[in-house]
C-alpha cells in the first residue's frame, strides 16, 4: 500500500471518528435531557400542583376579623399547604383591573367578598382529593363557594407526554445515524489493519482476542462523546439559569450526577454494541473478502 493511500485512509479514519463522536454526543445530549426530565418529573408536577390555587369565597356579611380567624383554622385541614388572605379592597382592585372601574360603578356597593386562596400539598391535587378538601372547606357557615381548576395540571401532563414523544423520535433517529457512523468507522479501521487481522487468524487468534482492541477503542469513543454531551448539557443549564432562574426551583440539581452517570453508561453501551456486531461480522471474512471491503 502506498504512503499516500495510507495517509488518505488515516484522514478518513480521523474524520469519521470525529463525526461519530459528535453524532453520539448529540444523541447522549438528548438522552441527558430526557433523563433530567425523568428524574425531575415528580418535582415539576409537584411544583405546578402546589402552585394551583383553590379560592375560598366567603359570604358577603363575613367581617374581616371572622375571615382572619377562619384563615387561621385552615392550617388544620388535611392537605392545606399555605393560605393567602384577599381583603375586599384587594378584591375590588383586582376586579377593577379585569373589568374596569366603570363596570363596578354600576353597583352601590362592591360585590366582591373576602376570599382566601389556598395552596394544597401536591398529593391532594387530584379529582378525588380535591372533592374531599372542598367538602372540608365548605363545611364552615362562613364559606359561600369553593372554586378550583385542574386544567393547568391536565395540560401540563399532556404537554409532557408530547415532549417525551418528540424526544423519543429524535433519539431513535440519532441512534440510527450513530450506528451507521460507528459501523463506517470500524470498517475503515478493519480495512487499514486487515493484514494484521489475517495474520492473527492464521496463528489461531480467537474472535474475542481480535475484537478486544476495537472494543477498547469504542469505549474511549463513548467516553469522549459522553464528556462532550455532559459539557453541552451543563452549559445549557447555566444559560437557562440566567434566563429562567425559576426553573431551578423545580429541578433538583443533586440529580444531575445521576443524569451524568446515565449519559456515560449510554455512550459506552451504544459504542460497544455497534462495535461488537460490526467487528464480529468483519472478523468472519476470509482473505479475499478483507481485500474487497
Amino acid at each position: 500500500m502506498s504512503t499516500s493511500n495510507s495517509r488518505m485512509i488515516r484522514r478518513r479514519l480521523v474524520g469519521s471518528w470525529i463525526s461519530t463522536v459528535i453524532s453520539i454526543s448529540l444523541v447522549l445530549l438528548l438522552v441527558g435531557v430526557a433523563a433530567l426530565l425523568l428524574v425531575n418529573a415528580r418535582s415539576v408536577s409537584d411544583y405546578f400542583k402546589e402552585n394551583m390555587q383553590v379560592s375560598v369565597l366567603l359570604r358577603q356579611d363575613v367581617s374581616e376579623q371572622q375571615a382572619r380567624s377562619f384563615e387561621s383554622s385552615l392550617s388544620s385541614v388535611p392537605g392545606v399547604r399555605s393560605t393567602s388572605f384577599i381583603s375586599r379592597e384587594q378584591g375590588v382592585e383586582e376586579m377593577a383591573q379585569m373589568l374596569g372601574r366603570d363596570f363596578l360603578d354600576v353597583f352601590e356597593s362592591a360585590p366582591v367578598p373576602i376570599s382566601i386562596d389556598v395552596n394544597l400539598d401536591a398529593d391532594y391535587v387530584s379529582t378525588d382529593s380535591l372533592e374531599v378538601v372542598k367538602e372540608a372547606l365548605s363545611a364552615s357557615p362562613l364559606v359561600d363557594e369553593v372554586v378550583y381548576q385542574t386544567s393547568l395540571v391536565e395540560a401540563l401532563n399532556a404537554n409532557l407526554e408530547k415532549i417525551s414523544l418528540v424526544i423519543g423520535v429524535l433519539v431513535i433517529l440519532l441512534l440510527f445515524i450513530s450506528f451507521v457512523l460507528i459501523s463506517n468507522t470500524v470498517r475503515l479501521n478493519v480495512f487499514s489493519r486487515r493484514f494484521t487481522i489475517h495474520t492473527m487468524q492464521l496463528v489461531g487468534a480467537t474472535r474475542g482476542f481480535i475484537r478486544a482492541p476495537f472494543l477498547l477503542q469504542s469505549v474511549l469513543q463513548g467516553l469522549f462523546a459522553a464528556f462532550l454531551a455532559i459539557l453541552m448539557l451543563v452549559g445549557g443549564l447555566f444559560i437557562l439559569r440566567g434566563e429562567f432562574p425559576q426553573l431551578f426551583e423545580i429541578f433538583r440539581l443533586d440529580a444531575l450526577l445521576l443524569v451524568m452517570g446515565i449519559i456515560v453508561a449510554a455512550g459506552i453501551l451504544i459504542c460497544l454494541v455497534t462495535t461488537w456486531f460490526v467487528v464480529g461480522r468483519m472478523v468472519g471474512y476470509n482473505r479475499d473478502q478483507l481485500y474487497s471491503i
